[in-house]
C-alpha cells in the first residue's frame, strides 16, 4: 500500500529562507519525523494564511503533502511562541545557538523525539530567564547525550577504571575522561579541573527545568563552556556560528558566567 499523500507533524521552526517568487523554504525539527525541509508556497504574500506561522522559534502543527523532491506545507497552526527570546540581541543569540545545534545534530527522516523535547524545554526555560548561560551548558551536554555522543565523565574511556579526583584529563576525540595512566594513540588530551568535572556531572544528573543557581568562578565557567563547545564542534564537524557571537556578547558584558 502506498504511503498517504499527506501527513501531520508537530515541529519547531529552525529557520526559513525565500523560495521562488513568494514562497519559503522552511527547516523544521519535528517530534514525529525528525528534521524536515519543506516548501511553503505563497507564504510571503501578505494575504497568505501561512503568514506568521513559519517564523523561526515558532512551535507549529502542520499538515504536509509529500512531493517528488520536497514536501509542501498545506496547513499550519501556531502552537507556541517565545516572545522574550525575540526581545533582545543576547536572548535572540542564545535562542539561535539552540536552533543551530538542533539543525546540525538532527537528521532528516530520522525521528529523535528526545532531541525535540530537549529543544522545546530549553527554549521554554530560556523564555523565562533569557540571560542564564547555565541553561545553554545543560542543553549542550544533553544534546550530546540524545544524539549518541555523551562524553564519559565517571570512568577512564581507555581502561574503564573509575576516575580518581585530580588524577584525570579529558579527550574530546576519545569521548571523555582519561586517567593519568592512559593516553590513546593520536588522542588530543587536555587538562580538566576537578571543579569543572563536578559542574559537568551536576549538569548530567539535573533536569533543565529544575536547575538551581550554581555559583562558580569565571575561570571554571570558561573551562566548562570551552570543553562543551569543543565537544559539540568535534561531533558536528564545523564551527558553531552563533557561538562566536556569544563570545562577543560575553566580552561586552551581555553574556555572563553561570548563575
Amino acid at each position: 500500500m502506498p504511503a498517504p499523500r499527506t501527513y501531520r507533524a508537530e515541529a519547531l521552526v529552525l529557520k526559513n529562507a525565500p523560495f521562488g517568487e513568494a514562497g519559503l523554504m522552511v527547516t523544521l525539527h519535528s517530534r514525529e519525523w525528525g528534521k524536515l525541509r519543506v516548501v511553503a508556497n505563497g507564504a510571503r504574500k501578505a494575504n497568505s494564511r501561512l503568514v506568521g506561522h513559519l517564523e523561526p522559534l515558532t512551535l507549529t502543527r502542520l499538515l504536509l503533502a509529500r512531493g517528488r523532491t520536497l514536501d509542501t506545507v498545506v496547513q499550519a497552526e501556531v502552537a507556541g511562541t517565545f516572545p522574550n527570546l525575540r526581545a533582545g540581541l543576547a536572548a535572540m543569540t542564545r535562542a539561535q545557538f539552540v536552533t543551530e545545534l538542533v539543525d546540525g545534530f538532527g537528521s532528516e527522516d530520522s525521528p529523535n523525539e528526545p532531541l525535540y523535547e530537549l529543544a522545546v524545554d530549553t527554549l521554554s526555560v530560556l523564555e523565562r530567564d533569557p540571560n542564564r548561560d547555565l541553561t545553554l551548558r545543560h542543553f549542550e551536554l544533553h544534546l550530546l547525550q540524545v544524539s549518541g555522543f555523551m562524553p564519559e565523565l565517571f570512568h577512564c574511556v581507555e581502561c574503564r577504571r573509575s576516575i580518581e579526583p585530580d588524577r584525570h584529563r579529558y579527550s574530546v576525540d576519545s569521548g571523555g575522561t582519561l586517567c593519568l595512566d592512559c593516553r590513546p594513540a593520536g588522542a588530543q588530551v587536555s587538562p580538566l579541573s576537578l571543579r569543572a568535572l563536578k559542574v559537568l556531572r551536576f549538569l548530567h544528573r539535573s533536569r533543565i527545568d529544575e536547575l538551581p543557581d550554581l555559583q562558580t568562578s569565571p575561570a571554571v565557567s570558561r573551562e566548562v563552556t570551552a570543553l562543551l563547545a569543543a565537544s559539540t564542534q568535534h561531533w558536528l564537524g564545523r564551527e558553531i556560528r552563533s557561538n562566536s557571537f556569544l563570545k562577543v556578547l560575553e566580552r561586552s558584558g551581555e553574556a555572563g558566567v553561570f548563575s
